[in-house]
């Protein structure tokens, strides 16, 4: 029996003892609740060495995925939490992340009037502030994941994370994480930290965001460190919502490529930038239950290659209901003095520098 075999079965009992228990006599106390949502969609690459290509792909808006959350009132206030979700491919049925069973997210801790403290594989701070300040929500091929740097392990999680949240206060809030890198004898090697503030009254938020990644192993030393600092703004003019973000990355592994195989087919494959600064500006615009949605982001690379990056996206969403929409996305990524970006979305690095989807969005 392969790998992917076994996490499939293991993934479908823990479904089935999940809503049993949820029935049971547990119910009373806590409450385990199964969830998911399918994200499908036909995907036109262009743009890359191998040529153009055609796709059907799952989790271009946002990730495909199954999972289960629940909590326990502890009394006084306090409740145990927890969350395990599982990524997949809706077009192939594979297991997402790698294979790892609850590759998204994979947290236990507990909340109360403090505030919330998690631990296990969650998302950076910084990577949150991206997404929130992204018209597209870190998704489809417009992605702002395919210019702006995020942290983490894959971009955007941290693995053995301790996390703390805390309550909103005259609507600001803050969220801390750290991880160990779990080397012997270094217990510099391979951390992370991090945190973000967040202020949010009525039409407008504002958020920064931070997060600091050692990059030594056990046996590579000395290396930099990788850096992210991110600021951004929203603000709801009613019936137009205008987004800005800048970043600072600096060090190794600061602005990784998502696509590392020469798609170009450079004489001299591309590099990831280890001094650079991002720059996004979009706009939603829903009416009714339409909404149309534009970014523009700029990567200004400070190495001495000066690959700089521009990404071009312009979208449309229709809501069919609360739990299901269809969309169409457009993006175009310029690369320049050999570059190598390219127009992924939630789920895929892609392989040129246009991309056009037309798509599906299905929660349960």
């Amino acid at each position: 029996m392969n790998t992917h075999t076994k996490h499939r079965r293991l993934l479908i009992g823990l479904l089935g003892a999940a809503t049993a228990a949820s029935g049971a006599t547990v119910h009373a106390q806590s409450a385990v609740i199964p969830y998911g949502l399918i994200d499908m969609a036909v995907v036109r690459e262009a743009g890359g060495a191998g040529g153009a290509a055609t796709k059907l792909t799952s989790g271009v808006s946002v990730g495909s995925r199954l999972g289960f959350k629940g909590s326990e009132d502890l009394g006084d206030g306090l409740s145990a939490v927890f969350v395990l979700e599982s990524g997949f491919q809706g077009d192939t049925g594979i297991m997402g992340q790698g294979g790892l069973l609850f590759g998204r997210q994979a947290y236990v801790g507990l909340s109360g009037n403090f505030g919330t403290v998690l631990i296990g594989r969650q998302y950076t701070p910084q990577y949150r502030v991206v997404a929130l300040a992204d018209p597209f929500g870190s998704g489809y091929v417009a992605d702002s994941k395919n210019i702006v740097a995020t942290s983490g392990n894959s971009f955007s999680r941290m693995d053995n994370a301790v996390k703390y949240q805390s309550p909103t206060v005259a609507g600001v809030s803050l969220e801390l994480a750290a991880a160990p890198g779990e080397v012997s004898g270094d217990s510099a090697a391979g951390r992370q930290f991090g945190g973000a503030l967040a202020y949010v009254a009525g039409p407008l938020q504002l958020r920064a965001g931070y997060h600091n990644r050692n990059n030594d192993t056990a046996t590579v030393k000395n290396t930099e460190n990788a850096r992210n600092a991110v600021v951004a703004a929203v603000y709801d003019f009613g019936g137009l919502q205008a987004h800005l973000l800048y970043s600072a990355n600096q060090g190794l592994n600061s602005s990784v490529l998502r696509n590392t195989a020469n798609p170009f087919g450079r004489a001299t494959a591309p590099l990831a930038s280890t001094n650079s600064r991002d720059i996004l500006a979009g706009l939603t615009v829903p009416f009714g239950p339409h909404t149309v949605l534009a970014s523009y982001i700029h990567k200004d690379d400070r190495t001495a290659l000066n690959q700089d990056a521009s990404q071009l996206a312009v979208g449309y969403r229709y809501t069919l209901s609360r739990r299901t929409s269809v969309y169409a996305v457009h993006a175009r990524i310029d690369n320049r003095n050999g570059a190598g970006y390219t127009i992924g979305n939630a789920s895929e690095a892609g392989s040129g520098n246009r991309g056009t989807s037309v798509g599906i969005s299905h929660a349960f």
